[in-house]
């Protein structure tokens, strides 16, 4: 009979101190020497970390009321436009929103060298943002215009809320044209001069539980340096198994997570303002999620090495911005972190865009909250299904 833990039962050794907590690079080696089943009885708890760019990341802001009161109907943050149609201080930051007077591709390509990704990391490093509002006026909040200085520890509430973060897997990026392009992969040169990719591997969250058996609604993650939970799905979520021309599995596709946590937490190591030449401005932030061994599955998938564990290989200059479909093949991220593959015959350079040295820290702090029993478990209510069709779905039609 196989064995069958609950989260009960790992909580309460997590409480005492005799939970058995490991990294998922860690799983993977004792995997090998002592094999599934003991693994399973061994150890409680895995870590997975990733860190990197997450363009669809903000954070909800409440700035508390001036005096007089203003119902603010526009708002900048250092220059940065925020949302303000939520309430009268409320206001929503993106992480790609950039200044109005930003230059974007006009010069280009364009450098893109402060957006809101930027705001966010000034924020949790303390330091002073420069906020301006301006408002029609009623009769309940009567001012017109506020420019001022605020810190984090000034702002009421400060929400961190990426609708889609920890994208289970992603292309590997080539350029098949003859000039160079810039891309949210980044710079790819011309006749596949590189390659680029985004994904932890072997550390990555998402690829640990591909079918989401432990990670779910109000699942309990490390989150830009502080505790956040899984909210919901993430937009764009359509956790899938990929399959090669032979009609062979060739690893989890592309399911996402939407996480929450109190910005006030975080870190300006793990929320970092990222910029793209020629694209624009992002924020990389660092993610960690445990994953509870309940039985013997959930140990094989999160054992997964990065032989097993595969990116599509996706042309940019054509193929990705015209949604052609298909791709050129698949390469393992064993393969892509070798700083070498083969496409269409031809030795390509990779690079990745993730950072993995950050992935594997997060693993191991979060692995040493869980230990230290600072940091407890909690049963996430199942993640709802992707669309059957994909993230492909329909595509929009112009009017004209």
């Amino acid at each position: 009979m196989s064995l069958e833990k609950t989260y009960a039962e790992i909580n309460a050794k997590i409480k005492a101190g005799k939970a058995v907590v490991v990294t998922a690079e860690e799983l993977i080696q004792i995997v090998e020497e002592k094999g599934i089943s003991r693994a399973t009885r061994e150890v409680d708890v895995v870590t997975t970390g990733t860190f990197a760019p997450m363009c669809s990341s903000g954070a909800f802001l409440n700035f508390g009321h001036s005096q007089p009161r203003m119902k603010m109907q526009k708002v900048w943050l250092n220059g940065v436009p925020a949302y303000a149609g939520i309430a009268a201080v409320d206001a929503y930051i993106g992480a790609t929103e950039l200044p109005e007077d930003d230059p974007l591709n006009s010069n280009y390509p364009g450098e893109f060298r402060y957006g809101g990704g930027h705001v966010l990391q000034d924020l949790v490093a303390g330091k002073p943002i420069k906020l301006k509002a301006l408002s029609y006026g009623t009769d309940c909040y009567p001012r017109r215009q506020l420019e001022t200085t605020i810190t984090l520890s000034d702002i009421n509430e400060a929400i961190l809320f990426n609708p889609r973060n920890a994208y289970q897997n992603y292309n590997c990026a080539v350029n098949l044209g003859n000039k160079t392009i810039y891309t949210y992969m980044g710079m790819l040169k011309p006749n596949l001069g590189n390659a680029h990719y985004s994904t932890a591997g072997q550390l990555s969250p998402l690829l640990k539980d591909p079918h989401f058996k432990t990670i779910g609604i109000g699942t309990r993650i490390f989150l830009g340096g502080g505790i956040g939970y899984v909210a919901w799905h993430g937009t764009q979520h359509f956790p899938s198994i990929q399959k090669d021309s032979a009609g062979n599995d060739c690893g989890p596709a592309g399911g996402t997570l939407a996480v929450i946590g109190d910005l006030k937490q975080m870190s300006p190591e793990w929320l970092v303002g990222t910029s793209y030449l020629g694209y624009g401005a992002t924020l990389s932030v660092g993610i960690g999620v445990p994953i509870p061994l309940l039985n013997e599955e959930i140990t094989l998938y999160a054992a997964a090495t990065d032989r097993e564990l595969y990116a599509p290989i996706v042309d940019y200059s054509d193929a990705y911005p015209n949604r052609q479909p298909g791709n050129l093949g698949y390469v393992s991220y064993a393969e892509l972190k070798t700083g070498k593959i083969t496409v269409q015959g031809r030795e390509v350079p990779t690079a990745p865009l993730s950072s993995i040295p950050r992935a594997r820290k997060i693993a191991g702090i979060l692995k040493e909250w869980i230990t230290s029993g600072r940091f407890q478990l909690t049963e996430p209510v199942q993640l709802l299904p992707g669309p059957e069709a994909g993230l492909s779905g329909k595509p929009l039609q112009a009017n004209k």
